[in-house]
């Protein structure tokens, strides 16, 4: 009965008779049952034996041989109505429904009376409808004048069968997952038992429900047509049956077993001995209400064997009995299933299927990924593992595609280190993979060099000079198999190094009158090997014709257009011509280098040369190294690097950071770069720059360390003047620190914007030629300085990420959130992210419309989140939005950072493995998004982000704010930056 067509019940009062009468049936068929139990028991007791012949417990039996009589004896005869016919049906003859007209009444009461019955029959059908059904009005009685009705076995509409009954209180329904309307025979089996009911098709458990049958006051029942008033996958009123049924039962009592799950024995390799297979014992436990009698078991094919039950009767209660099968000796290779089907008396077959796979074993597949890297006398390998394999040989040769037939070791893992090579040596190898059946083919070869540090430099000697000293020493014999690339002078005092690339180096910087000695250490790619054994003590000094003190004079005024010496790789060349003149009061001095004699310089000392104009010898406020298109040019082709050096500061500029070819565009192809002048400018800022900058710092409450100073490129060509304020890759300017300045007390080194706003840039402090330097790294030309700004935040005194947040709260790259708190485990925005990394990574705002729908120019956001977009470290959802109020995923985090480790360069500095490598060893690495995962390998290759936990990457978790500190942090870290 269905749920939704409660509403036909006729009254509260109709409802409580219809349920009386319906359990005084119930209790009639119970005492009716025990009446004839104690009968037959006394039958059997008279006859001597409770194993008297088996009872016929069949309530009705249907075979359909053109008639709808009852072969069981009860004389439960049905009667037929419209049209049905018969013709060639599963045994015999069946039974036709035409879905229009026909049906079957069968004798009244036939189900009602009973509450432990099953039901069994064969359908075929390609079309639907009722096959059983019982209500409490004759069969086409006007739907709406029964209150009692139940389509016990439908094919619905979708093809697919349901079974129903009703518990007292709702529709007990049970379904097939898919379609049984296929045009072949199945065979339907409904067991109706005290506290459950089973629908099996073709001996297949397809559900059961835990529940009693009420069958209320449904005496009127039939084959062909039910009422399906409220029932789904059908046409909610009389559904006729279109199509055959055969075979059908109603026998008392449930007879069932346990379902039994499909077998797979173990896997059997080929020419396997006798006794090797895997006994399966399958369980049979009889789940009925009824004595199973006739038990027996049977296989399809000739692949498996398998014993009969141990006992043939199952009662209800008797603990199960059990059979065996297994595959039979000699099978070949190949896979083989066979369908097992359990019977007895009164029962619907049981089916399940064995498998048995037959390996054959062949040799192995080749090795895959042998890769080679080379150590200290030795090389480690590695390779992908090959599934059949159960050994690996190294094959070894100095030449490619000679290995030799004899491996240099046999190993059952992996990796392997091969050690006793000579240094220098190239050695190729191959890896085969082994098992009981040979070996396969050779892996392709990968090769390597061994190679270490370099030995020591020997006979160190040192020769004093003016605040200078001149190394010289005896190259090492061992280049440990590496080229040497350079050489590194170490002075005992002053913390001085200095490198070079061959002897001697000379040292500058020292203080006359002061004693010192020196080490050398030779490099390679390697890395650095040991230090030499200290050279014997100098003392620098410095000679006058007119004096023998120990200082120099002071240094003349520099008369106009003077010849002034330009470094070239550390090499001294008369390359330029010195200008002095005013600016706004500030004193300009203007060095122009000649164009030949660099050109030539450039072509002796080949690529990357550094060219370094200085102004170390004269002070001036403004200082300008200055150069033509076509030597920027000149410079750019062969990856040079420009530097200009005054005592306040040092401003490093790769040639092609010029862009010369823009500047070209601007000002007209048609113009000679030779007539372009290029301008690069140290300067102190004018009065008002210098006053931007005093109030900026009262407003930040940070403390300048040093002065500020001002960086500037231009091209100029006639009154036409081009400022390049804005590079494609970080920048580096070194700004001395003042003399009795505490280098500890600089925080980070910040830009002071024409309107007084300051934003961070990454500065790391290290100490050159005995000189303490903040190194600044920027994408832009601004003012610069050096402040003091140390923060802790209270509530992460004991934190994990306390020293990351602190560092990166005194940088001004992350907030508080009010007072002193940083609440370090609150979930971050998208919005907060994106500032965070635009502050981490020094970033000039960038203004104008935002490309996302849903941010506004009025938002705090707006500004920070178009610089990330410019810069190409965000993007936005398929619908044009960005979502900044949205919490940020770590994953979505991650694919941030690896867009700011392009512009560091980070990813061009590292080696990292595929992403799978990386990202495998995670349990829940899968959850990655696609396209995340080479973002997230990145991160975590880099060293910037770990897992949540050893095993946890949780990638869809939301970022905090102490895991966004700790990240940007080590970004800029693992870059070098700070």
């Amino acid at each position: 009965m269905a749920d939704q067509a409660a509403s036909r019940i006729k009254g509260a009062t109709e409802r409580k008779r219809f349920r009386k009468i319906g359990m005084s049936g119930k209790f009639l068929g119970i005492v009716i049952s025990l009446i004839i139990g104690l009968f037959m028991a006394q039958l059997c007791f008279v006859a001597g034996s409770v194993h008297a012949d088996p009872v016929n417990h069949a309530l009705a039996e249907y075979s359909f041989e053109n008639n709808v009589n009852d072969s069981s004896g009860k004389g439960n005869h049905g009667t037929l109505h419209g049209t049905v016919t018969y013709q060639d049906g599963y045994a015999g003859k069946g039974v036709v429904f035409d879905g229009a007209t026909g049906y079957i009444e069968l004798p009244r009461h036939l189900l009602a009376n009973h509450t432990d019955f099953t039901i069994s029959l064969m359908f075929k059908t390609t079309s639907s409808g009722a096959i059983l059904g019982y209500q409490n009005q004759p069969a086409l009685t006007t739907v709406a004048s029964i209150s009692n009705w139940i389509p016990i076995l439908y094919v619905g509409t979708d093809g697919k069968m349901y079974a129903n009954f009703w518990n007292g209180t709702s529709a007990q329904k049970i379904s097939t997952a898919g379609a049984v309307n296929d045009g072949a025979w199945h065979k339907a089996a409904l067991s109706v038992g005290a506290n459950s009911i089973r629908l099996y098709i073709d001996g297949r458990l397809i559900g059961e429900k835990r529940s009693e049958v009420d069958h209320l006051n449904m005496e009127y029942n039939q084959l062909g047509v039910a009422d399906n008033s409220g029932y789904p996958s059908s046409n909610n009123n009389w559904f006729y049956y279109n199509g055959m049924l055969d075979e059908f039962r109603v026998v008392e009592g449930s007879y069932t077993i346990a379902a039994i799950p499909n077998q797979t024995a173990l896997p059997l390799t080929a020419g396997y001995a006798s006794g090797d297979q895997e006994l399966k014992s399958i369980s049979v436990a009889n789940t009925g209400t009824g004595n199973l009698t006739n038990v027996a078991a049977s296989i399809t094919g000739t692949d498996f064997e398998l014993t009969q039950p141990l006992t043939t009767t199952i009662n209800r209660g008797d603990p199960a009995a059990s059979f065996t099968v297994k595959a039979k000796d000699g099978l070949a290779p190949g896979t083989y299933t066979a369908t097992v089907t359990v019977s007895a008396d009164d029962m619907t077959d049981v089916t399940f299927t064995v498998t048995q796979t037959v390996i054959l074993l062949v040799p192995p597949d080749v090795p895959q990924n042998l890769a080679a890297a080379g150590g200290n006398r030795q090389v480690t390998l590695n390779w992908s593992s090959v599934t059949e394999a159960t050994y690996y040989q190294i094959y070894m040769g100095t030449t490619q595609g000679q290995y030799g037939n004899t491996s240099v070791a046999t190993v059952t893992y992996t990796t392997y280190d091969v050690s006793g090579l000579t240094n220098g040596t190239m050695y190729y190898f191959t890896v085969k993979a082994g098992n009981s059946m040979g070996l396969s083919a050779e892996s392709a070869p990968a090769s390597a060099v061994p190679a270490t540090v370099p030995a020591t430099p020997t006979d160190v000697a040192a020769v004093a000079g003016n605040g200078q000293a001149t190394i010289s020493f005896t190259a090492p014999a061992d280049s440990g198999g590496s080229a040497i690339t350079g050489y590194v002078v170490s002075a005992s005092a002053d913390n001085i190094t200095v490198s070079g690339t061959v002897s001697p180096i000379t040292v500058t910087g020292l203080t006359n009158g002061k004693s010192y000695t020196f080490t050398v250490r030779a490099v390679n790619a390697i890395g650095d090997g040991l230090s030499s054994a200290d050279s014997a003590a100098v003392v620098p000094f410095f000679y006058s014709s007119s004096s023998s003190g120990g200082s120099a004079p002071s240094a003349a005024s520099e008369p106009a257009n003077t010849g002034v010496n330009v470094l070239v790789n550390g090499k001294a060349e008369n390359a330029g011509t010195a200008t002095i003149s005013n600016r706004n009061n500030q004193t300009v001095k203007t060095i122009v280098i000649d164009q030949k004699k660099l050109d030539d310089k450039l072509a002796a000392e080949g690529p990357h040369t550094v060219v370094t104009i200085s102004s170390l010898e004269m002070k001036s406020d403004v200082f300008i190294g200055e150069i033509n298109g076509q030597m920027v040019k000149n410079m750019e082709n062969k990856q040079a690097v420009l530097q200009i050096k005054t005592d306040q500061a040092t401003y490093s500029l790769p040639a092609q950071q010029f862009d010369i070819d823009s500047i070209s565009d601007q000002v007209g192809k048609s113009v000679a770069l030779q007539d372009i002048k290029v301008q690069i400018e140290i300067a102190v800022p004018a009065a008002d720059a210098l006053k931007a900058v005093g109030d900026a710092a009262e407003k930040g409450t940070f403390t300048l360390v040093a002065p500020p100073v001002n960086f500037t490129v231009r091209a100029i060509y006639g009154g036409v003047t081009i400022e390049v304020s804005k590079f494609n890759a970080y920048v580096e300017r070194a700004i001395a620190i003042p003399d009795g300045a505490d280098p500890g007390s600089v925080t980070t080194g910040v830009v002071v914007e024409p309107d007084g706003k300051v934003r961070h840039v990454p500065t790391k402090v290290l100490t050159i030629d005995g000189k303490h330097f903040a190194v600044i790294n920027s994408l832009t030309n601004s003012t610069y300085s050096l402040i003091k700004h140390p923060l802790a935040f209270s509530d992460t005194a004991n934190h994990w990420a306390k020293e990351a947040i602190n560092d990166m709260g005194s940088r001004m790259v992350i907030d508080g959130t009010g007072g002193t708190m940083f609440t370090p485990d609150k979930e971050i925005s998208r919005a907060e992210f994106a500032a965070i990394i635009v502050r981490g990574l020094g970033l000039k705002l960038e203004q104008g419309t935002s490309p996302f729908s849903d941010v506004k120019a009025s938002d705090w956001f707006s500004d920070v989140i178009n610089t990330a977009y410019a810069y190409h470290l965000i993007g936005g959802f398929e619908d044009g939005t960005f979502r900044p109020n949205e919490k940020i995923t770590r994953e979505e985090a991650m694919a941030i950072i690896a867009g700011a480790m392009k512009w560091t360069k980070l990813k061009d500095k590292l080696s990292v493995p595929s992403t799978g490598d990386i990202i495998r060893p995670f349990s829940d690495a899968a959850q990655a998004s696609s396209w995340a995962q080479s973002s997230i390998a990145a991160s975590i290759g880099s060293g910037i982000v770990s897992g949540r936990s050893g095993t946890q990457l949780a990638p869809k978790d939301y970022m905090t704010r102490a895991e966004t500190a700790v990240m940007i942090q080590r970004l800029l870290k693992q870059a070098e930056l700070i």
